[in-house]
């Protein structure tokens, strides 16, 4: 049994459309302030306070993002599963590291699902091909 009717709310005495969401409110009233605070935190930040001067420092410098060097890969044919157990075997071996066969596992199972959907949709062209051949 179902427990909600489609297209029924979960929740309708939830939230009206429209509401708006507490941080933007909070957002609307620093706004006006906004030259001042900034002033304000960047004083701060050259005073020595820690907090302030990593706040300055996340918005000035972002994030390093981490990216993987190409690696070399034996297993470039077969089916996929020799290519996975090729991938593995060099992980056990060393040659390549676990973030590295990790993300070279992912692709093969994208591969795979790629391919799967393929053969699928052409079955189901087929298949109705071979419908409308029989009622037509």
């Amino acid at each position: 049994m179902a427990r909600f009717q489609k297209g029924q709310s979960g929740n309708p005495a939830g939230k009206p459309p429209g509401t708006k969401d507490k941080r933007t409110e909070l957002r609307a009233l620093l706004k006006p302030h906004a030259p001042a605070l900034i002033q304000k935190v960047v004083d701060l930040a050259l005073e020595g306070d820690s907090a302030a001067l990593r706040m300055c420092l996340d918005r000035l410098v972002p994030p390093v993002k981490a990216t993987a060097e190409p690696v070399q890969v034996e297993a470039t044919e077969g089916s996929l599963a020799e290519q996975a157990q090729a991938i593995y075997q060099q992980a056990a071996n060393g040659e390549l590291g676990p973030d590295e066969a990790g993300a070279l596992i992912g692709l093969l199972q994208a591969q795979a699902k790629i391919i799967e959907i393929s053969e699928l949709e052409a079955r189901i062209t087929a298949l109705e091909k071979e419908k409308q051949a029989c009622t037509g």
